[in-house]
């Protein structure tokens, strides 16, 4: 009788140290997942830091690194997209062109949980010093705007599409731009 309980009882010891042992594995299949989505969301938030912050170097091409080639600039959603790489640089050249000291700073990336999208927060300056879109310059400045600059990321970690929080007549009001007609 005690070999027979003793032997349920081994049985029993050993039923649960296996299903343990499968939950462990299903644990750590779980944080070696969970460890990836951290890393590829933190390769997306440098990646989109970096990407902001090359405004303040006025370089495009810097930019637009990490961008796929049908890549879309979203503005603030008041105009229809600006789609395609080279579409997206010129726009980005036109900008620089007409602000050209303008600076961002105290930049924070965050991003969702699996790091498709990261929000760059930044506060920009510039000074409208040559004509921008049928707008006269007016050699006015906007200072310290706050900002949100939103990209979309695919699975290789390129950005597919860029938008930002700010209205766009935000910074133009502030400058005293005159929409043409």
């Amino acid at each position: 009788m005690k070999q027979i309980i003793f032997s349920l009882l081994a049985t029993s010891l050993l039923m649960v140290a296996c299903d343990s042992k499968k939950k462990d594995g299903a644990s750590e299949k779980k944080e070696a997942m969970s460890s990836a989505t951290d890393n590829k969301a933190e390769k997306n938030r440098q990646t989109a830091l970096a990407s902001i912050m090359a405004i303040n170097a006025h370089d495009a091409d810097a930019v637009l690194k990490e961008a796929t080639p049908d890549c879309m600039d979203l503005g603030d959603g008041t105009m229809p997209p600006t789609k395609g790489m080279e579409s997206v640089k010129a726009s980005l050249k036109a900008w620089f062109a007409a602000f050209p000291d303008v600076k961002g700073e105290d930049f924070e990336a965050l991003s969702n949980a699996d790091g498709s999208k990261i929000i760059v927060l930044a506060t920009w300056s510039g000074t409208f010093k040559n004509d921008f879109m049928g707008m006269k310059a007016t050699g006015k400045a906007y200072t310290k705007i706050k900002d949100g600059d939103i990209l979309t990321f695919d699975e290789n970690g390129k950005v597919t599409s860029h938008g930002y929080v700010q209205n766009s007549m935000t910074y133009m009001n502030a400058v005293g731009a005159v929409m043409p007609k």
